[in-house]
C-alpha cells in the first residue's frame, strides 16, 4: 500500500475569500497527477477526508477544498442528521462562486511541485458532483467523476447546468442511485441528451439497487457492492485518464 502524507493548506480565491483544504499525497517525492475532491453538503467530513487518502493511495495528490468557506468557519463538519443546518450554506452557493473555488484548487495543484499540472482530474459527491461537472467546464481538466450529482439538470431547487455542456473540457463519468428518488430519470436523461448534442464524452452508470449517498459508508443508504463496483471504474477512469500517456 503506497505510504501518504497529509496537511491542510489555505487557498486564496479570485473573489478575496480565502479557502482551506485537506490535502493527501503520496510520499514520494515523484511528481503525480492530481485529483480535486469535492465534497458533500456537511462539509470536509470524515468521509471525504477518507476518499481523498484513498485516492492519494492510488497515486494522486489529491485536495478536498471547504466550499462553504464563505459561511461556515474553517474545518465545519455538518451532522448527516442536521439538513437544516446545512441548508444556509447550500442556498449561499452560485455557480460562479462554485467555478471560482474549483480555479483555486487548480491553480494550488500548478503551483505545487509535486504535482503534474497537465494531469489533473476531479470526483465530487451529490453536492460535490455538481461541482465537478462545474470544474469540467471551468479548468482544463482531463477526467471529471460526478457521484449522485443534484440539480446538474432540470429541477426545482438550482439553476439547471445543461448550459454548461459545451464547455466540457474532459470526459466525464456520471454515477446514479437506481433507487435515488431526490435525482429521478427525468432529470438525468437531459444531462445525457446535451452532452451528446455538443459532442461530449461521457459515461453514465444507474447502478439499480442504489440509493442517494451510496457510497458513503457512514449512512443508512450505503451499499457496499455498489461503492465497490463505483470504486472500481472509478480507479480504471481516472487511470486511462491521468496516468496514462494516451
Amino acid at each position: 500500500m503506497t505510504e501518504i502524507l497529509t496537511e491542510n493548506v489555505a487557498l486564496k480565491v479570485s473573489d478575496g475569500t480565502t479557502m482551506h483544504a485537506f490535502v493527501a499525497r503520496p510520499a514520494s517525492t515523484a511528481k503525480a497527477p492530481g485529483v480535486l475532491v469535492f465534497q458533500e453538503a456537511f462539509g470536509v467530513t470524515a468521509h471525504i477526508r477518507d476518499v481523498t487518502e484513498r485516492i492519494a493511495r492510488e497515486g494522486y495528490v489529491a485536495i478536498a477544498p471547504e466550499l462553504f468557506h464563505r459561511t461556515a468557519a474553517p474545518d465545519t463538519e455538518l451532522s448527516y442528521d442536521d439538513f437544516p443546518a446545512v441548508m444556509p450554506h447550500m442556498q449561499a452557493l452560485t455557480t460562479e462562486g462554485l467555478a471560482a473555488d474549483s480555479q483555486a484548487a487548480y491553480d494550488w495543484f500548478q503551483s505545487d511541485s509535486r504535482t503534474d499540472g497537465g494531469k489533473i482530474g476531479c470526483i465530487g459527491f451529490c453536492l460535490g458532483g455538481r461541482t465537478s461537472f462545474i470544474a469540467c467546464a471551468t479548468v482544463p481538466l482531463q477526467a471529471a467523476v460526478s457521484f449522485y450529482g443534484g440539480a446538474i439538470g432540470p429541477n426545482s431547487r438550482y439553476p439547471s447546468l445543461l448550459q454548461l455542456a459545451p464547455k466540457m473540457n474532459a470526459p466525464i463519468l456520471f454515477f446514479w442511485g437506481g433507487m435515488d428518488a431526490h435525482i429521478p430519470p427525468e432529470q438525468t436523461r437531459p444531462i445525457e441528451d446535451a452532452l451528446r448534442e455538443a459532442k461530449k464524452e461521457f459515461v453514465s452508470v444507474a447502478i439499480s439497487f442504489a440509493d442517494h449517498a451510496f457510497f458513503r459508508n457512514q449512512g443508512p443508504h450505503y451499499s457496499p457492492n455498489g461503492a465497490a463496483l463505483a470504486w472500481s471504474l472509478t480507479k480504471e477512469f481516472l487511470a486511462r485518464y491521468l496516468k496514462n500517456d494516451a
